[in-house]
Parts: structure tokens; C-alpha cells; sequence
């Protein structure tokens, strides 16, 4: 048997930890770590090896050092999917992703940059621009990083729950808030 496939998975998961891991789990899905938890994303037209280097690119495009690879994980699924329904866009995602190199998931941040950056106007780096973008900042994951707690009209709106609940921002001065004297 493989040295690979005989890690026991307390080993794995302490070696691993913060880091992004693509396993082949069982024929072509993608097995991503997020911090305690195991992710796992069924691919259909992309190898897991690709996965996990379109998961680096999304990760270096919306940069959030403590979001879950689990949100980003969703963005490999929805360009796998886009893969999956036309030969072009598949072919294009793998010519960006060789493109990139096989180093290019281990190499430092700031080479990353650089390495898209180059390529910032190809159809590849626009494609999995857009994808990020639209996929990462509308799901719940994401949502609860960032503090958001949905739409609102369901929960009766903002006015009566929630409209003045920014801890994180600091109390504003009456005399500065642009409220009418009394």
C-alpha cells in the first residue's frame, strides 16, 4: 500500500491544519481542510490536483486569512460545474491551471499576485474572477464571517432588529450624527 494512504487521520489532521489539502477521496472529489473541520467537494470534469490550485487562485483573488477554505471550496464546485456543462470552459480552466505552474499553490502570497497579475486580462483569470466573487460573498459561510445576517424583510426588517447593532464601529457624537436639534 501506498505511505500515502496509510496516514492515520489524526495524523493528517494535525500535520495539516490551516493549510489547504486536496485528497482524492474516492475518484474525483476534493477533500478541503478547514480549520477542525473536513470539507468535501464531488468534482466532475476538474482533477482534484487542479482543484486545489483554482482553490489557491480564489484564495489569492479575495484574500480573508481566517475564512474557512470551505467557503472558497464552493467557488471550485461552481467552476467545476461551469466546466462540467462546456469542453471550452474546461479547457480554458486547465490552460490557466498549467499555465500557473505546479508550484504555484505552495509558492508565497506575493508571488501569487504576481503570477495573476500577468494574466489579469486572460479569459481564465477573468472567469475564476467573476466566479470568486459571485460564489464566495453570497453564501452562508461567508456571511457569517463577515457578521451578515441576511436579508432582512423575512425577519421583519431592519428598523426594529438590528438597525443600530455595529459593535465594531465606534458611537458617533450626537452633535455629529446629523440629527435635528431637539
Amino acid at each position: 500500500m501506498d505511505p500515502l494512504t496509510t496516514l492515520h487521520r489524526r495524523e493528517f489532521l494535525k500535520t495539516s491544519t490551516g493549510l489547504l489539502t486536496g485528497l482524492v477521496a474516492a475518484g474525483s472529489s476534493l477533500a478541503l481542510l478547514a480549520p477542525g473541520r473536513a470539507w468535501a467537494v464531488d468534482l466532475t470534469a476538474l482533477s482534484s490536483a487542479e482543484a486545489a490550485t483554482l482553490l489557491v487562485v480564489a484564495r489569492t483573488i479575495a484574500p480573508h486569512d481566517k475564512l474557512d477554505d470551505a467557503a472558497y471550496a464552493l467557488v471550485i464546485q461552481a467552476v467545476d460545474g461551469d466546466a462540467s456543462k462546456d469542453d471550452k470552459t474546461r479547457q480554458m480552466i486547465r490552460e490557466g491551471v498549467a499555465s500557473l505552474g505546479a508550484g504555484f499553490p505552495g509558492s508565497p502570497e506575493s508571488e501569487r499576485v504576481e503570477a495573476l497579475k500577468k494574466m489579469e486580462a486572460s479569459g481564465f483569470f477573468q472567469s475564476m474572477r467573476l466566479k470568486t466573487l459571485q460564489v464566495l460573498y453570497s453564501n452562508p459561510i461567508a456571511y457569517a464571517y463577515f457578521g451578515y445576517e441576511g436579508e432582512a424583510f423575512s425577519k421583519g426588517g431592519y428598523l426594529f432588529r438590528g438597525f443600530n447593532d455595529l459593535r465594531w464601529l465606534p458611537e458617533v457624537p450626537l452633535a455629529d450624527s446629523g440629527a435635528l436639534p431637539a
